[in-house]
């Protein structure tokens, strides 16, 4: 890779990640500060929670376990049918076992809330499940509030566009899923 081809950096532009507000919502949410991930492979075995979890509380313990087929179940409209039951049972339970001071599990994949109500029964009463999306919500609006002249930039009353590089029927079709409104998705090329 050349220097060229790399992004260029805007110290202007600001991202808002989803790991960071998540770590420091969940210590506060956990008793026990033994915490649960459920997430995709990459996300498993980056271990961007374990080490964020750690900075932010020493000590702390995370287990987390990879839920390889449960995006491929949401994208293909399934998070209803019995096989996502066998797959939430399968890999909760596995999250479970032999982590009885686990209190806190983390749904860290924005596919997985989909899922929540079959997640919610497989958990047992006492165990808090947590969707990032809330999280991750009211850490920008605290972070609009603390600065003000992030918050002035934003437009108000926008419109949303939808690239894609990928199929737009099938972005339009999940678009719908997750937002419960109709989308439309252009298709784009990424040189």
């Amino acid at each position: 890779i050349q220097q060229n081809d790399l992004p260029q950096i805007d110290p202007s532009r600001r991202v808002l990640g989803v790991i960071r507000p998540t770590a420091e919502s969940i210590g506060q949410l956990t008793n026990t500060g033994h915490i649960g991930v459920l997430g995709t492979v990459g996300t498993v075995s980056s271990q961007s929670y374990d080490m964020e979890v750690e900075k932010l509380y020493p000590g702390y313990r995370v287990t987390s376990e990879a839920c390889p087929m449960w995006v491929p179940l949401v994208e293909n409209l399934e998070a209803d049918g019995d096989g996502a039951d066998y797959f939430v049972d399968k890999y909760v339970g596995r999250l479970l076992e032999g982590n009885e001071t686990l209190d806190t599990i983390v749904l860290a994949c924005t596919h997985y809330p989909l899922l929540y109500g079959k997640i919610r029964r497989r958990v047992p009463e006492g165990i808090r499940v947590v969707c990032q999306g809330e999280i991750v919500a009211e850490s920008l609006k605290d972070y609009l509030g603390r600065h003000p002249e992030m918050e002035r930039r934003c437009r108000r009353g926008g419109t949303c566009e939808y690239l894609t590089t990928e199929n737009p029927e099938k972005f339009t079709g999940l678009g719908r899923v997750f937002l419960n409104e109709d989308v439309i998705a252009t298709h784009v090329d990424i040189d």
